[in-house]
C-alpha cells in the first residue's frame, strides 16, 4: 500500500473515531437523567441533634438522610463493589471483561462489573440488571451522572438508594433497624454485613437467613484481607460478631410530640426541638413506673420547661404511645381538662397585686353564699379565720372563691391569657367556679402560666421548637406579688421523703377525681404533671397531692442533683406579721362591704388604663372615702394613713403600675396606668 493511501486510511479512521467521540459525547449529554432530588423521611431530634424519632417516605420506605457515615466503611464499600471508583468515568471496561469473561467460561454469573455510578443508575430508575437494554442503560445514565456529578456525590446518593432487606433504603435506616446505631462508628463486622447486603438484600437478611448473611459477610471480609484494607487478626474477630437476628425499632423519643411537629409541618425535612435526650428518656421511664403503680387505666403525662429561656426541654404525653388501654396514643399534654385548684395561685398573686391583702392578711373560711352559688371546701369542713398563706396552703375553696368575687373572674381569665395560655370556658362569661377549677386548660397551658409565676410575673412563651420560645409582652403582676405567692406555695409540706423548700409547687384535684395535678418550680424550671384516665373517667381516690406530687419531686430530682433556689424577696416586697400590716390589709373584707357605702373612695388621678410621663413625681388623687388614706403601688404600701386627699409617688419607674387606695373603712379603689419614659 502505498503511503498517500496509508496516510489516507488513517485520515479517515481518526475522523471516524473523533466523529464517534462527538456521537457519543452527544448521545451522553442528551440522556434524560432521572430525578436527583431523593426524598429522606422527615426527622425531628433533640437539642444535641439525637433522633428523637423519624418518618417513612410517602410510599412507606425507611429512607434518611445519611448524615456522617464511618470511613473504615465506605472504604470497604469501595474497595469491594469498585475499587476503581475514583479513576473511571462511570464505566469500568476492565471490570465489564472480566466478568463476561467469567460468565461465558463458566457458565453463569461470577461477579457484576457494574460500578457504583452504575449502580446509583439502576438504583435512580429501579430498573433490573439481567437484561441487555438494561444494561445499556445503566451504562449510558452512569457516564451522564460522572459528567454532572462529583463523585462524592454520586456515592451520597448510593448511601441514600441502597436497599437493606425490607422497606430499608440507604445507610442511616440499616444501621439504626440492624444495629440500633447512626452509621458514624461501625466495627468491621457491622461495615461487612452492610457492604454485602445490597448486593442481594432479601436472600442475605440477617433476621431471615443468618446463614446466607454470614456468608456474605465472610466473602467481604476474606477479599478485603486480599486487598490489604482489613488484617487477619480483625477478620477473625470480625466473623466471631454476632449477627443481628431481628430488626430493631426506629427511636422513638418523646413520639407525641414529635407526631405533632411533623404534622404541623409535614414538608419540613428536619425540625430542631429543645428537648433534652437524656432527660426525656429518664422522665419516660418515670411516667411509665409510675402509671404502672398507679392503675391498668391510667394515664400520665409530663411537660418540663426552662422559665428562663422558654424551652421545652421534656415532654412526655402517656406512658407508653403504644399502650391502647391507655389511649396511649393521645397527647394528654394538650388534652383539655380541669385544672381543679392549681388556678389558686393567679387570684391571690392578683389579690396581692391590688393591695387587697398580703398572705398575712385575716380571711375567713366560713359557709357564705354567692347568689345562688355556695362553695364548699374539699373536706367539707370549715376553718374559720385563717391567715391568705394558710388559706393557699391548705387549697381552701372559700377564700379563694371569695377574692375570686372582689377581682371579678374575667380578671383571672384575661390573666391567663396574658400569661400565654388559652383557657377554654364550657360556655357563656366566666363565673366564680373558674376558681376552682370550672374551665378548660392543657397540661402545658398550666405549664406555661406557672412559668410567669416562677419569673416573678414576667411571662414566656414556652415551645418545644428551636429558636420559638421568648418572653411576651405584657407582664402578668408585679414581682412583689409573684415572689408572696412564690413563697407561699414554696412554705406546702412535700411528699413523704422529699426535700422541703426545694420547689414552689400547688397541686388540683377536678370534680368528681377526673384529674389529679402538680405544678411546681425552683430557680430555673417549672413542670407539671397530671395524671388521669384519657376518657375523663373518675379515679376514685386519686389525689393531686397523692398521686401527682411525688411524680413533680421525682421530675426535679432528675433533673439535676440540687434545684435552682427561688429568687429573693424584691426590695418593695411587703414581709410584715399582721399586727404590723396597715389597719386596711389587716383582714379582708368581702366586696360588698368595701363598696356598699355611696362615699367609697374613687381615684381621680391618675385614671385607670391612662398613660402617663414618668417624671420624678406622680400625682395621686382620691375623691370619697373616709381618711386617713393608704396607697399601694403594685402591692406595696408607698404612702400610709394620710388624712390628705392628694399625695405622689417618688420616681416611679416605667412600664406597668397598678395603684390602689385604702380608706380608713377598708374600702378601696385601684387603677392600673402606663408609665412612658
Amino acid at each position: 500500500m502505498s503511503m498517500a493511501r496509508r496516510c489516507f486510511l488513517l485520515a479517515a479512521l481518526l475522523f471516524a473515531a473523533a466523529l464517534a467521540r462527538d456521537e457519543t459525547d452527544l448521545w451522553i449529554d442528551r440522556t434524560a437523567l432521572p430525578s436527583l432530588q431523593i426524598a429522606t423521611g422527615a426527622e425531628v431530634v433533640a437539642r444535641d441533634g439525637t433522633l428523637l424519632r423519624a418518618f417513612t417516605v410517602a410510599d412507606g420506605r425507611w429512607r434518611l438522610d445519611p448524615g456522617p457515615v464511618d470511613a473504615g466503611f465506605l472504604a470497604m464499600l469501595v474497595a469491594y463493589e469498585d475499587r476503581r471508583f475514583y479513576d473511571h468515568h462511570g464505566v469500568d471496561p476492565a471490570a465489564l471483561l472480566r466478568a463476561a469473561w467469567q460468565a461465558a467460561t463458566s457458565g453463569h454469573v461470577v461477579s457484576g462489573g457494574s460500578t457504583l455510578t452504575m449502580q446509583v443508575a439502576r438504583l435512580l430508575e429501579d430498573s433490573g440488571t439481567g437484561r441487555l437494554a438494561g444494561k445499556l442503560r445503566q451504562i449510558r445514565v452512569a457516564l451522564a451522572l460522572e459528567r454532572r456529578l462529583t463523585k462524592a456525590e454520586i456515592l451520597a446518593l448510593y448511601l441514600r438508594l441502597a436497599p437493606y432487606g425490607g422497606n430499608l433504603e440507604g445507610i442511616r435506616a440499616a444501621t439504626l433497624a440492624w444495629f440500633g446505631k447512626e452509621p458514624r462508628r461501625l466495627t468491621t463486622a457491622e461495615a461487612a454485613l452492610l457492604v454485602a447486603l445490597p448486593q442481594s438484600p432479601e436472600t442475605r437478611r440477617p433476621d431471615r437467613f443468618p446463614a446466607s448473611a454470614a456468608a456474605a459477610r465472610a466473602r467481604v471480609l476474606e477479599r478485603l484481607v486480599g486487598a490489604g484494607l482489613v488484617s487477619a487478626e480483625r477478620r477473625t474477630a470480625a466473623l466471631g460478631e454476632p449477627l443481628p437476628t431481628a430488626r430493631r425499632d426506629f427511636p422513638a423519643l418523646a413520639p407525641l410530640l414529635a407526631g405533632r411537629l411533623h404534622g404541623d409541618d409535614p414538608r419540613k425535612g428536619l425540625i430542631e426541638t429543645t428537648i433534652d435526650a437524656r432527660l426525656q428518656r429518664r422522665l419516660e421511664t418515670l411516667a411509665s413506673r409510675a402509671a404502672a403503680a398507679s392503675g391498668a387505666r391510667l394515664g400520665l403525662a409530663i411537660v418540663v420547661a426552662d422559665h428562663r429561656t422558654g424551652e421545652i426541654v421534656a415532654s412526655v404525653g402517656a406512658p407508653d404511645w403504644t399502650d391502647e388501654r391507655r389511649a396511649g396514643f393521645l397527647d394528654m399534654t394538650r388534652a383539655l381538662r380541669s385544672p381543679g385548684s392549681t388556678l389558686k395561685p393567679f387570684v391571690y398573686a392578683l389579690a396581692f397585686d391590688d393591695g387587697l391583702a398580703t398572705p398575712e392578711t385575716l380571711i375567713d373560711d366560713r359557709p357564705v353564699a354567692f347568689g345562688t352559688y355556695a362553695p364548699q371546701n374539699f373536706d367539707l369542713r370549715f376553718r374559720g379565720t385563717v391567715t391568705m398563706r394558710e388559706a393557699l396552703q391548705l387549697s381552701l375553696n372559700i377564700p379563694a372563691v371569695s377574692l375570686t368575687e372582689a377581682l371579678g373572674p374575667a380578671r383571672l381569665m384575661a390573666t391567663l391569657r396574658r400569661a400565654g395560655a388559652d383557657p377554654v370556658l364550657p360556655g357563656g362569661a366566666p363565673g366564680l367556679a373558674v376558681a376552682l377549677g370550672g374551665v378548660g386548660m392543657t397540661l402545658q397551658d398550666l405549664v406555661q402560666s406557672y412559668a410567669a409565676l416562677a419569673r416573678l410575673g414576667t411571662p414566656v412563651r414556652l415551645s418545644a421548637v428551636r429558636g420559638a420560645a421568648g418572653p411576651l409582652p405584657d407582664r402578668l403582676v408585679s414581682p412583689e406579688a409573684a415572689w408572696l405567692v412564690t413563697d407561699t406555695l414554696a412554705g406546702l409540706p412535700p411528699p413523704a421523703g422529699a426535700p422541703a423548700h426545694r420547689i414552689a409547687y400547688k397541686t388540683g384535684t377536678s370534680y368528681g377525681h377526673r384529674d389529679a395535678w402538680a405544678v411546681g418550680f425552683d430557680g430555673g424550671h417549672v413542670a407539671g404533671v397530671w395524671i388521669g384516665r384519657a376518657d375523663g373517667a373518675s379515679v376514685p381516690g386519686a389525689f393531686g397531692g397523692d398521686l401527682a406530687a411525688p411524680v413533680l419531686f421525682e421530675v426535679f430530682q432528675r433533673l439535676k442533683h440540687a434545684p435552682d433556689p427561688l429568687p429573693p424577696p424584691p426590695p418593695a416586697t411587703l414581709i410584715q406579721p399582721n399586727a404590723r400590716l396597715p389597719m386596711p390589709m389587716q383582714r379582708f373584707r368581702p366586696r360588698g362591704t368595701r363598696t356598699s357605702a355611696p362615699d367609697a373612695p374613687e381615684i381621680a388621678f391618675p385614671p385607670d388604663s391612662a398613660e402617663v410621663a414618668a417624671s420624678g413625681l406622680l400625682a395621686l388623687k382620691v375623691r370619697g372615702g373616709t381618711p386617713p388614706f393608704t396607697w399601694l403601688a403594685n402591692g406595696a404600701p408607698v404612702v400610709l394613713a394620710d388624712r390628705a386627699r392628694e399625695s405622689a409617688l417618688v420616681q416611679p419607674e416605667p412600664g406597668f403600675l397598678t395603684i390602689s387606695v385604702i380608706d380608713a373603712k377598708g374600702r378601696s379603689a385601684s387603677a392600673r396606668v402606663t408609665l412612658r419614659p
